[in-house]
């Protein structure tokens, strides 16, 4: 009963958290000048990734003494994300607006920033899988695709940028609808004031995915869940938490750049720089739940991509994901 409670007040301040730092966020792109697309999957994916990103990094640096469960964990945990917001995610921005657009209704996010992503990340995770045959008895090659990968995420960020003058000038530049939440405290509304009310918010994101975690963590030992099924299937939902509630809250409201930036946006943060630490500090081998995950990601993945270049995204496309997040849990429960 305590471990429900703490996991139901986490999400509370996950929701109220999630307010604050998109709230800031969309003023922040707006005071200087940069697109959605810059704004979601740049400033809002990184900023939401920090708690899966801690989840590796405390496992594989300052774990228990049970090097074995750690590199377990860490493996998990690094791969897991992605799988989560590319089936899941995606999925439940769907339902999110199925009575709000209908089942045949469409997605508008900016077309080429969404396309970079995606490919980017396409790239990244398919040189990651890679990565999973190559044995340890050839460190260079392994140290070479790490290095790649982690290259590959500054390019993007450059390629980003470099479009975001462009797509401001066509109308795609962040746009803030509601007056920021320190303002009605009395506040100014100024570069500093948005930067602690962006702090503040990404703190508490952060807090809250730590302490769901935490629980999640203590419920899975009473069930006796194994430390890898662990880290791909439960711990994500938590972690990934922030970027579902952002990308709920801005498709709703019918900012579908920022929604999918978001998702997008995180994918290609945790598919160069997380493997690329999963390549240097884990085993990184082939084993059947992460192949399964891996697979499903990039099924997913693809899955998106090609419906884009067809056309426009429906809401009943994205259904597809949820079922391959369906298919993963048969998979990694059987």
């Amino acid at each position: 009963m305590l471990i429900v409670l703490e996991l139901l007040s986490m999400l509370i301040v996950i929701l109220v958290a999630a307010e604050i730092f998109t709230n800031a966020l969309e003023h922040l792109g707006e005071k200087i000048g940069i697109s959605e697309g810059v704004t979601g999957s740049l400033f809002a994916a990184v900023g939401t990734a920090l708690p899966e990103t801690m989840v590796p990094l405390m496992a594989l640096m300052a774990g228990t003494a049970n090097t074995a469960i750690n590199e377990e964990i860490g493996v998990g945990a690094i791969l897991g994300a992605p799988l989560m917001l590319s089936t899941l995610s995606v999925s439940l921005m769907a339902f999110a607006v199925l009575r709000q657009r209908g089942v045949h209704g469409t997605f508008n996010p900016e077309r080429t920033g969404l396309t970079r992503d995606l490919n980017v990340f396409l790239l990244a995770f398919s040189l990651a899988t890679l990565a999973l045959y190559i044995p340890h008895q050839y460190p260079a090659i392994r140290a070479a695709l790490a290095i790649g990968l982690v290259l590959l995420y500054f390019i993007y960020i450059l390629l980003t940028i470099r479009a975001s003058e462009d797509l401001v000038a066509e109308g795609h530049g962040t746009e803030a609808e509601s007056p920021m939440l320190l303002t009605r405290l009395g506040l100014p509304q100024n570069l500093v004031v948005i930067v602690i009310q962006l702090a503040l918010g990404l703190a508490l994101l952060v807090g809250g995915a730590k302490g769901f975690i935490l629980g999640v963590e203590a419920g899975a030992k009473i069930l006796g869940i194994s430390a890898l099924l662990l880290s791909l299937l439960i711990i994500p939902i938590a972690t990934e938490l922030p970027e579902k509630v952002n990308s709920i809250r801005w498709i709703r409201r019918r900012k579908d750049t920022l929604a999918f930036g978001n998702i997008t946006g995180a994918m290609v943060f945790q598919g160069t720089l997380l493997p690329a630490i999963g390549i240097t500090l884990t085993p990184w081998e082939p084993r059947k739940e992460v192949l399964a995950g891996v697979i499903l990601t990039l099924v997913g993945t693809l899955w998106i991509r090609a419906v884009l270049s067809r056309g426009e995204i429906k809401v009943w496309h994205l259904w597809f994901n949820s079922a391959l997040y369906i298919t993963y849990l048969f998979i990694s429960l059987s």
